[in-house]
């Protein structure tokens, strides 16, 4: 059954292609900033500041770093400022997108008066939200000065809480919720969009920095070993985040596994299932095959190996991932509504047994991740040689492919010549 045919028949409305590309394009912007910060805060700054590094290596990878993140910077303003005026738009009744732009109609909906029962008028929370998103960006936006890369720690460490809090302060609703269920909206929605960008944004600039491979040192391999391994425990806390958050709100949202293919919001949640599940099955692959071999090359001391096994093996999964990543936040606007609504579902109301069950299905997911962790390392402690001899080889053979490459493009050259 088609997504046309699904809206068809179960009432549900397509987003317009503004909301489309100003949702996409934030949530873009969000993991650029909350996910770069946090990762340079958790993974690249531990790591460049670990002794027996080439001072070329860390360099480099600061410079590259600083430039990553200034563009988020200027991402995140920009989505940012599409994303208010996407808010204003959706409060015009039927407002175009293009008027919505305008300063006046922003300044209008920012300074709204509050609603009847509301503790603060909505207008004033999200101009406090975008006052954050242009601190978190000029912050940002600064590394793009010389000078101020001297001070990427400091710059990085600001921005970090600044882009934490434009997705928080969003969040805060501006009528008191009236229970638990309302809170429980709330927190579990903020923790899958934080984890969520942690993960991918987090994926996306280490991946950049991969792409440095031709200035790094012969050595570079352990430092690289040392990235992907601190990045990995990342990434397995916002795997279990995003599942257990998940899981809350698709049974709020959908009633029962018939939903997911029988309305729109259920196929395309669906859609959304399948691409995170592709997400960590390759994050699977890493951790099982190639952060083992990583660990063993390391423990070996086979320097060429380590070298392959980091920057080349291991950045084209991630590429996947990040592709992956991507395609899940332009899914994401089209979760419109409910699938119990198209349904006529009964709404979902927590009760003690309800509660039961999640907390037993996070316990086992948290058992699982910490099997898994475990079991990755176990991995990593076996069969060192061959591991090594295997990523040498593998290493041998992509320097001669490289070889014979060269060699042809030099012949097609000279014969051009002639």
């Amino acid at each position: 059954m088609t997504l046309v045919h699904l809206a068809a028949s179960a009432g549900y409305t397509t987003p317009p292609l503004w909301r489309i590309l100003t949702k996409t394009g934030y949530f873009i912007g969000l993991s650029g900033a909350i996910g770069a910060t946090v990762t340079y805060a958790t993974t690249v700054r531990p790591a460049l500041r670990m002794p027996g590094n080439e001072r070329g290596d860390v360099d480099v990878l600061r410079r590259r770093t600083a430039l990553y993140l200034a563009w988020a910077g200027v991402v995140l303003l920009v989505s940012g400022y599409f994303q208010l005026a996407g808010r204003v738009a959706r409060a015009g009744k039927g407002m175009p997108f293009g008027e919505a732009l305008t300063p006046g109609h922003i300044g209008d909906f920012l300074t709204a008066p509050a609603a009847k029962g509301a503790w603060a008028a909505q207008g004033a929370i999200y101009g406090v939200q975008n006052i954050l998103v242009a601190l978190a960006s000029a912050t940002l936006i600064a590394l793009f000065l010389p000078r101020a890369r001297r001070r990427l720690d400091a710059l990085a460490l600001t921005a970090l809480p600044l882009a934490l809090a434009v997705t928080l302060v969003a969040a805060v609703p501006a009528i008191a919720p009236k229970d638990a269920d309302k809170v429980f909206d709330i927190l579990f929605g903020q923790i899958h969009i934080v984890s969520g960008t942690v993960w991918i944004g987090g994926l996306a600039v280490l991946a950049a920095l991969a792409t440095t491979r031709g200035r790094l040192s012969d050595s570079a391999g352990a430092l690289w070993a040392d990235l992907w391994r601190r990045f990995s425990l990342v990434a397995l806390v916002c795997v279990g985040a995003v599942l257990t958050s998940g899981l809350w709100m698709s049974w709020k949202h959908v009633g029962g596994i018939g939903q997911l293919w029988t309305t729109t919001y259920g196929f395309v949640l669906l859609i959304k299932i399948v691409l995170v599940l592709a997400m960590v099955v390759a994050g699977g692959a890493n951790q099982f095959w190639l952060m083992p071999r990583i660990a063993q090359a390391r423990r070996a001391d086979a320097t060429a190996s380590l070298l392959h096994l980091t920057l080349r093996h291991f950045p084209r999964v991630v590429w996947a991932e990040v592709t992956l990543g991507c395609a899940v936040l332009a899914v994401i606007p089209f979760l419109s509504g409910s699938a119990r609504t198209e349904a006529g579902d009964a709404r979902a109301v927590p009760n003690g047994s309800i509660i039961a069950v999640g907390i037993a299905l996070v316990l086992t997911l948290a058992a699982s991740l910490y099997i898994t962790a475990r079991a990755s390392d176990a991995l990593g402690r076996r069969g060192v040689g061959a591991a090594a001899a295997d990523a040498d080889a593998d290493a041998d053979r992509d320097v001669r492919a490289e070889s014979e490459e060269a060699a042809v493009t030099a012949r097609a050259g000279a014969g051009a010549g002639a």
